[in-house]
């Protein structure tokens, strides 16, 4: 392995060094303001923020680093009010290593019969008690900073990656782009959390280059990336091409994050991009 020259990114919530490198593939440290980790690295997915059938302490000794919390169940129950008022997500489950939180952009696909989905947000009906919540950029990033992540993701226009309309793909890609300003701009603790932009376009390369040429000329705002809407059926091969587009063309000194990959091929051929995420 060789070691890049240009190997360290600072931002106020994110400190990123490429430790080596072999091709694409990357060594990376993450360093937060309280804790760090090393990738490549699997994160696991905890609803709500916690991993189904594990303490906290037995994800440490099989050596998690980083957990994911999804934003639109944690609003739901607990609360990210109630959340904020105990300490954060962390403190609530009694974790002391990274954690992400999504934005709840997935919920899209999820819950697709539930949702309604405009360029003002998504309104989503509750599958445990039928209630409303429009969920806007805007209150993705209230939720998420009253949560406390480290990491947060912007809210995406998310369309299935099995979907045969070309036109919603073309519509969710501009539409992420619109709401990553409103990500920007909303976001309250830019010092303590690290918000991460997120590529769509489904499998259609075009659309892929046009997101990531748009997200670049907000680079100075966005500590690091993530690879959304894949892992949804689409052709391996289709998942490989796009995966390793996106990476060639990110930034080189930012993490990426590999949204919703759990299979092992999927994790191999995401190796280069640092950080996977699976599924509790």
């Amino acid at each position: 392995m060789s070691t890049p020259t240009n190997a360290l990114c600072a931002s106020k919530s994110l400190e990123f060094e490429i430790i080596a490198a072999d091709g694409r593939a990357r060594a990376t440290r993450l360093a937060f303001n309280s804790c760090k980790c090393f990738s490549p690295m699997f994160m696991p997915v905890g609803t709500q923020g916690s991993i189904k059938g594990l303490t906290s302490k037995q994800m440490e000794e099989v050596g998690c680093q980083m957990i994911l919390g999804n934003t639109y169940h944690l609003e739901n129950r607990p609360g990210s009010s109630l959340l904020q008022h105990l300490g954060g997500l962390s403190t609530f489950v009694d974790w002391n290593r990274s954690s992400l939180t999504d934005s709840g952009g997935f919920q899209m696909v999820s819950l697709l019969d539930l949702a309604d989905i405009s360029e003002k947000g998504v309104s989503f009906q509750s599958p445990i008690d039928g209630k409303q919540m429009l969920l806007t950029p805007e209150r993705s990033m209230r939720i998420q900073n009253r949560i406390g992540a480290n990491v947060i993701m912007a809210l995406d226009d998310v369309v299935s990656s099995v979907c045969l309309e070309a036109k919603r793909f073309e519509e969710a890609t501009h539409r992420t782009l619109r709401w990553i300003d409103r990500c920007i701009a909303a976001h309250q603790r830019p010092s303590e959390q690290a918000l991460f932009g997120i590529i769509q376009g489904g499998v259609d390369l075009r659309l892929r280059s046009t997101c990531i040429e748009e997200m670049n000329t907000r680079d100075a705002h966005l500590p690091g990336y993530a690879i959304g809407g894949l892992a949804g059926g689409e052709e391996k091969d289709a998942f490989c091409r796009v995966v390793a587009q996106c990476a060639s063309k990110l930034p080189v000194n930012k993490p990426r994050y590999v949204m919703g990959v759990g299979y092992p091929l999927d994790l191999v051929v995401s190796f280069g991009k640092q950080t996977m995420k699976g599924s509790s």
